[in-house]
């Protein structure tokens, strides 16, 4: 279970994020002061930190630069609508990634796992029953052949594989491609793109192996 160190003074805000990334399988510590960190980072070790910008005993700048010289994890940096200025810092800072409030909790889920990938936490390449998929160029293979997908059936495809021990419910999927698309998708859009994936990646469509439905609840990755 990876281990997310979240910095945030908001109480509401530590509240919600604490149960929606609960949800993601990660384990999130929080403390909400920049005195509070350095004695975290001696305790124990994280994979990834979430900072807010703005805290009443300092800024997260400071953190960034205390939690890289502590562990080699990247930090994503929570800040405030239209503040172009702390953003550019931020990132100059040594800050990995950042989102603006009020944000979408899947676009976070997504930038979280997409800096745990390209920081070597999580694997890049996923491989099982046939099927190779390559996160960081989108190359998706079945059987040693390129398998070509659209945007949206990619995004679907990796829902399951980010998510391999999850039962993923229809709304969760619906969440999901919306965010990635601006596309309007509604139920009945989302069982066509169910049945174009499994038609590419699936060898046998009445006996699915890779993308199974959960009756009742929705669907889980079968490899």
């Amino acid at each position: 279970m990876k281990q997310i160190f979240l910095v945030e003074d908001d109480r509401t805000i530590a509240k919600n994020l604490s149960l929606l990334l609960s949800s993601e399988d990660f384990a999130v510590t929080h403390v909400s002061m920049k005195g509070e960190v350095a004695e975290k980072l001696l305790e124990q070790k994280f994979d990834l930190a979430l900072v807010d910008i703005s805290l009443p005993d300092g800024n997260g700048f400071a953190v960034c630069t205390e939690i890289k010289q502590q562990q080699d994890i990247p930090v994503i940096f929570l800040t405030a609508a239209g503040d172009e200025a702390s953003v550019v810092t931020g990132l100059n800072m040594g800050g990995d990634d950042y989102i603006t409030k009020p944000f979408r909790p899947r676009e976070l889920v997504a930038r979280i796992k997409t800096a745990l990938r390209k920081s070597g936490q999580t694997p890049s390449v996923f491989e099982s029953g046939g099927l190779y998929v390559d996160m960081t160029s989108g190359i998706v293979k079945k059987n040693g052949s390129e398998v070509f997908l659209s945007a949206l059936e990619y995004r679907l495809l990796l829902v399951f594989i980010c998510n391999p021990k999850s039962i993923i419910t229809r709304d969760r999927l619906l969440s999901e491609l919306w965010d990635a698309s601006g596309e309007f998708v509604t139920n009945n859009t989302l069982t066509v793109y169910i049945k174009r994936l499994r038609e590419k990646i699936e060898d046998d469509l009445a006996e699915p192996k890779i993308i199974l439905t959960v009756r009742g609840m929705g669907y889980r990755l079968g490899v």
